[in-house]
């Protein structure tokens, strides 16, 4: 009678220390905040957010504003969502493929010359739509600082035709975050 009673016991034990375990492995921090320190050298501010699905799957969208005036005068903004893969063995950290989509904005400058010294210009303002692919890694520190590198390239889909110069987009970043 004893032994029945000791093995239930150590069952329920078992078990219990089972969910323990496995409540700990999906207890992980899925939550991103990043900045673009690259694009802060430049003349640029571009900050990240990004919800980590799972171990290998993340979501989550990047917005990029002109500082400088320099860089006002070519790109007026960008907001692009973006899915990445890791293949690290990590928790969502390692080497990464992205797609994502960008809404950019630029400003399109067009130089007329009719025999004078100095060319017409005239100025437009030309909101797009991209798709494109990347790739990058990420390395995190046990208390959730992470370090990022990541390149991509897309192609605008819609008024690239009429603008030669606007037709391929880029991204580009060194960045530093925190995963909470």
């Amino acid at each position: 009678m004893k032994n029945k009673y000791l093995l239930i016991a150590l069952l329920c034990s078992v078990f219990a220390l089972n969910a323990q375990e496995q409540t700990q492995t999906t207890n992980e921090r899925t939550s991103e905040v990043k900045l673009n320190g690259l694009y802060l050298v430049v003349g640029a501010f571009e900050g990240s957010y990004e919800y980590l699905l799972n171990e290998e799957s993340g979501l989550g969208i990047s917005v990029f504003l002109p500082i400088d005036d320099e860089v006002n005068e070519d790109v007026n903004y960008y907001v692009s969502p973006y899915y990445r893969f890791y293949f690290g063995n990590k928790f969502a950290a390692g080497f990464f493929l992205e797609g994502f989509g960008m809404l950019n904005s630029i400003n399109e400058t067009t130089y007329f010359y009719n025999g004078d010294i100095d060319p017409l210009i005239e100025k437009n303002r030309v909101t797009d739509f991209a798709l494109g692919i990347g790739l990058g890694g990420k390395w995190i520190t046990k208390r959730g600082l992470l370090g990022e590198i990541n390149f991509g390239v897309g192609r605008n889909l819609f008024n690239s035709s009429e603008f030669e110069d606007n037709e391929f987009i880029g991204k580009l970043g060194i960045t530093i975050g925190y995963r909470f």
